[in-house]
């Protein structure tokens, strides 16, 4: 029995295997105790394994790698079409196995340990961000109830916290007044807590080359460049630039019968922090490009004249992915617009 190729289900506990031989014959079905996977797949000689890119999938990929196998992660939603009946594990790991066997499949590339650890700083942070968000909404509905109207940026908001909870608004009744002081407090710890992790991603930033290296585009920093290291592991994944960004939902979404062709607005598939972070350093670009000079400021200000500021913004995020793409594929410098010689 020669198996060349095994779709693995990944569960907490019991994981389904699927295996198959050249003649695409499934030779092997088993069921296996977390704890028994390691000794399974060492006593095995090196084939093909699929598993979907979830939970613990990449550091499955990394055991499994170090055992002598070829891993390939799948997105979930490229297994749905293969599975033949019912929806279950046994089920799910047939139709990895299958799914991994075609040629035009795409895969999510495997991630290093240190891009894990990198990932999980930003995971936390931005729990920590939605945290403060949701927070901030909420005492502006319950400010506005009584009353006390706060504009949009949130330093007016810790402003006028310190006020009520120094008892300048007489309006106010007490309750009120000790609630605003709990939740100042909790902003406060909330503040310095993703403080802490901005902290932690500026000391990353500096000491991991190709995040120096992509930092110098206009529009990334260090929160920008450190998540797009982390995410991106293997860069062959990809042929060229316009598949990175299409990979992070920044190209129009197409939709084409009988010979005509529609485009829409962004198709905005894959990592949505990724697109958001992208697009937001973009539109800091915009802000600063009518006071330069540069090939890619004449290049805003000209597609400004003509579209909307939000179409320009995921114009130039377009744009800075293809050049990310290209300094980590290539492992080349950025080298920043030219300044047109006057005539």
């Amino acid at each position: 029995m020669e198996i060349i190729r095994i779709g693995l289900d990944l569960a907490k506990s019991v994981f389904e295997v699927c295996g198959v031989d050249m003649r695409d014959h499934v030779v092997l079905r088993k069921t296996l105790r977390r704890e028994a996977v390691p000794q399974f797949f060492a006593e095995l000689p090196p084939c093909l394994i699929g598993m979907e890119a979830c939970s613990s999938s990449h550091y499955w990929a990394k055991v499994l790698t170090d055992l002598g196998h070829q891993v390939r992660l799948i997105a979930p939603q490229f297994v749905t079409p293969y599975v033949k009946s019912n929806k279950n594990d046994r089920n799910d790991a047939e139709a990895i196995c299958e799914a991994i066997s075609r040629p035009s499949m795409r895969f999510v590339p495997p991630k290093s340990s240190e891009q894990l650890e990198i990932q999980a700083v930003h995971r936390i942070r931005q729990r920590l961000v939605s945290s403060r968000t949701r927070l901030v909404n909420q005492i502006r509905g319950l400010l506005a109830e009584h009353g006390v109207v706060i504009g949009r940026d949130i330093s007016r908001l810790r402003r006028a916290l310190s006020q009520i909870v120094e008892g300048a608004d007489r309006n106010l009744g007490d309750l009120i007044q000790e609630l605003a002081s709990d939740i100042h407090q909790e902003l406060a710890a909330l503040d310095e807590r993703i403080s802490s992790y901005d902290r932690r991603i500026r000391n990353l930033f500096r000491t991991n080359e190709m995040c120096q290296r992509i930092g110098k585009i206009e529009g990334i920093g260090p929160i920008t460049a450190t998540a797009l290291v982390a995410a991106v592991g293997d860069q062959s994944c990809f042929e060229n630039g316009r598949q990175f960004a299409a990979w992070l939902g920044l190209v129009p979404k197409q939709k084409s019968s009988g010979g005509k062709s529609r485009l829409f607005g962004i198709s905005k598939r894959g990592d949505r922090y990724l697109r958001t972070l992208l697009i937001h350093g973009a539109r800091a670009v915009l802000g600063k490009a009518g006071e330069k000079q540069d090939a890619r400021s004449v290049w805003i200000n000209r597609m400004r004249e003509r579209r909307h500021p939000n179409v320009v913004a995921v114009a130039l995020a377009n744009k800075n992915a293809r050049i990310v793409w290209s300094i980590l594929s290539k492992n080349e410098d950025y080298r920043g617009p030219e300044t047109p010689q006057a005539a």
